[in-house]
């Protein structure tokens, strides 16, 4: 019995090493535990989801995905990380504008869609709307509407048109939802990833519209038809860029030009 118990105590050292070592490599070598319970200090405060958005859970995730801040020289990097967190900070924020440590310190709040929100179904064959089940947003990103959740899942190996409460009960696969929305283009719409990283050449038609490389492009791929386009920077667009810009100041490195998208058009449904 006491070998058993040594044998076992071994694999879990290893077991535990092998995911210490995970984290040291890729985006856990730049934002380590530390500094993402910094970033996200008040995650688990007030009425956020408590314990759901975990360090552990992110590193995971994104080892998933072996392009996402890996991508460049190391600034460029630490902006891709800034750029995803900002984004997804604003889409699940429990900040106002009088909070502690500032409205930018409460991202990872909140993990589904607030005040009762709608299905969010849209006709489809390919990703057909399950009875009785609602598409609003969930997880880091706010996943919306069945013409996401279908091929989200069919890239995670997940039925999530069947199981979209998966997306808030499983952090993982919150998380990797998320990953999988920044890396994916979605035609005409490039991918952030490659906007963020300078693997985005603008059309001519792109030119035209006024969309061109930087932090506000990638609002116009996450929310553009409500957000851009306006031709003044609303309140949801300044909170993106605050978050934006908390986080490359806590990773050093500058945040870039372009970071609204007033003056870009949005692309067509």
């Amino acid at each position: 019995m006491m070998g058993i118990k040594i044998i076992l105590g071994l694999a879990l050292v290893f077991a535990l090493s092998l995911l210490t070592g995970s984290m040291a490599q890729g985006v856990g070598s730049i934002v380590t535990k530390p500094l993402f319970d910094q970033m996200f200090k008040h995650r688990s405060e007030g009425n956020c989801a408590k314990g759901f958005y975990t360090y552990e859970a992110f590193i995971q995730a994104a080892n998933a995905y072996p392009a996402f801040g890996t991508t460049g020289d190391i600034n460029t990097r630490k902006k891709e990380i800034a750029a995803f967190l900002g984004q997804t900070s604003h889409e699940t924020t429990g900040g106002w504008p009088s909070a502690p440590d500032g409205p930018y310190a409460w991202g990872y709040c909140f993990k589904q869609e607030q005040n009762n929100p709608p299905d969010y179904c849209k006709p489809s064959q390919q990703w057909p709307c399950a009875p009785g089940k609602k598409y609003y947003g969930r997880g880091p990103i706010q996943l919306t509407s069945n013409l996401n959740y279908g091929p989200a899942g069919k890239a995670l190996r997940q039925d999530l048109l069947n199981n979209p409460d998966l997306v808030a009960n499983d952090a993982v696969i919150s998380f990797k939802t998320a990953f999988w929305y920044w890396i994916t283009p979605q035609p005409p719409k490039p991918s952030s990833h490659d906007v963020i990283t300078g693997r985005w050449t603008p059309s001519a038609t792109d030119r035209t519209a006024g969309r061109v490389p930087g932090y506000g492009m990638i609002t116009n791929i996450i929310n553009g038809g409500i957000e851009c386009g306006t031709g003044s920077i609303a309140d949801k667009q300044q909170d993106r860029i605050g978050f934006y810009q908390r986080y490359c100041g806590i990773l050093g490195v500058g945040s870039g030009t372009n970071l609204d998208c007033a003056n870009q058009k949005s692309y067509p449904n």
